[in-house]
């Protein structure tokens, strides 16, 4: 998986939602972390391969529609707004695991089917778990994030500043 300091940069994207409060920023943030709370299904004995597992019913689009429409909930002004930016942050944690080199794959369709899947582009060093992050391996998944996550949502994040500030 991309790291914890990672998942959250995708909410750089919310420039090209400028009517969207801060605080659709931060549901968007925290919907791109919490695809990983099911890391704790480990602490009650859940195998990585079960539907409530890593990787499994909380990086689906089930998940991330559920989400989204409970963050909606909280925002009274554009909603609809709020929900897609909200809903796509959290898709995306599923999707950037889905890049990684390493682990079972992502169950994008569950609770339907606890199938994993991976794309055939697996650029995204997986990150590892626990101490082993402060390792040089760790290293190596940060730079593989830098180049494949952080720059390309910098970039994003820039052309939707740059495309708003014209329509001003």
């Amino acid at each position: 998986m991309p790291t914890i300091l990672t998942h959250p940069a995708v909410a750089l994207t919310k420039t090209w939602f400028p009517r969207l409060s801060r605080r659709v920023a931060v549901a968007g943030v925290l919907g791109s972390i919490a695809p990983d709370l099911d890391v704790l299904a480990f602490r009650f004995g859940i195998p990585y391969g079960h539907t409530f597992g890593h990787r499994g019913f909380t990086h689906s689009i089930a998940f991330a529609l559920f989400f989204a429409a409970l963050a909606a909930l909280f925002f009274r002004e554009h909603r609809l707004a709020s929900f897609a930016f909200v809903f796509f942050c959290t898709m995306s944690h599923g999707i950037l695991d889905a890049f990684t080199d390493g682990g079972l794959g992502v169950a994008f369709f569950s609770p339907l089917s606890n199938e994993r899947y991976f794309f055939p582009w697996t650029p995204i060093r997986v990150s590892p778990l626990g101490a082993g992050f402060f390792s040089a391996r760790g290293l190596e998944t940060l730079r593989s994030e830098a180049l494949w996550v952080w720059m390309p949502a910098v970039v994003v994040g820039f052309l939707g500043h740059f495309a708003r500030r014209k329509q001003v």
